[in-house]
């Protein structure tokens, strides 16, 4: 069984900062590409940064500038940097990534999510 567990959100005002952490645990052989993603009550889940395993990153607009996304490949994580922090950021963030797991047949690729975290800024 592959899982991936998010932790690092919580209550920040706004021009704040958190850092949010997502491993990867399990019968894992690789893990390719990885990404944060979000979701506010009533709007659909969407792309925040996502990264590959060479380290190519994309981000999506309204981040730029102000959160970066890392991972060590060593460690199965991936981290979000958020900095900078505004109200229209509160959100549930959840983390993805496309893994290659163990199985008694061989491998077998999956995408994975965790199960979110909640990211609230207000003053």
């Amino acid at each position: 069984q592959v899982q991936l567990v998010e932790s690092g959100g919580g209550l920040v005002q706004p021009g704040g900062s958190l850092r949010l952490s997502c491993a990867a645990s399990g019968s894992i052989f690789s893990i390719y590409d990885m990404a944060w993603y979000r979701q506010a009550p009533g709007k659909q889940r969407d792309l925040v940064a996502g990264i590959t395993r060479a380290g190519s990153i994309n981000y999506a607009d309204s981040v730029k500038g102000r959160f970066t996304i890392s991972r060590d490949n060593a460690k199965n994580t991936v981290y979000l940097q958020m900095n900078s922090l505004k109200p229209e950021d509160t959100a549930v963030y959840y983390c993805n990534a496309d893994i290659v797991s163990v199985t008694g047949r061989g491998t077998n690729n999956h995408d994975y999510w965790g199960q979110g975290t909640q990211v609230t800024v207000s003053s």
